[in-house]
């Protein structure tokens, strides 16, 4: 999981990524702010981040990032809901490439939190997207 971290660095936050959201966890102080752009169906095109989370908090920022590239609003709150329900042990392993690394934290319901900020934070900035007339 420590290894996840360093690829962090491949998506630096930039002032030209057009749209930001960010993810808090309460529970633990983390928090995860993305910067996106997105193509004119509203599926991410480019993306950056600033993490400032646990191990478990950044590993699974990673994971999120080499996946969320190509992705719209509609498919990210469908993961959401399956990495949650996976959490809670209510599911099999979702279909997010990478997530099995995640399987250890599955035991602390404390570090779930931190383990969603990324596809949250990912949700918060498509959801700042403005609609052409």
């Amino acid at each position: 999981m420590l290894a996840l971290a360093v690829e962090l660095a491949d998506y630096p936050l930039t002032d030209d990524l057009a749209l930001r959201g960010e993810g808090h966890s309460r529970v633990c102080g983390s928090r995860v702010t993305l910067g996106v752009d997105t193509g004119a169906e509203g599926a991410i095109t480019r993306v950056g981040a600033r993490v400032t989370a646990c191990a478990i908090g950044q590993a699974a920022a990673a994971v999120c990032l080499r996946e969320v590239e190509g992705r719209d609003a509609a498919g990210i709150a469908r993961s959401l809901t399956e990495i949650e329900t996976w959490l809670a042990g209510d599911s099999d392993m979702p279909a997010w490439p990478g997530i099995a690394v995640l399987e250890p934290a599955r035991a602390y319901p404390a570090r779930h939190a931190a383990i969603l900020l990324p596809w949250k934070a990912a949700l918060a900035a498509l959801s700042n997207r403005v609609r052409p007339d």
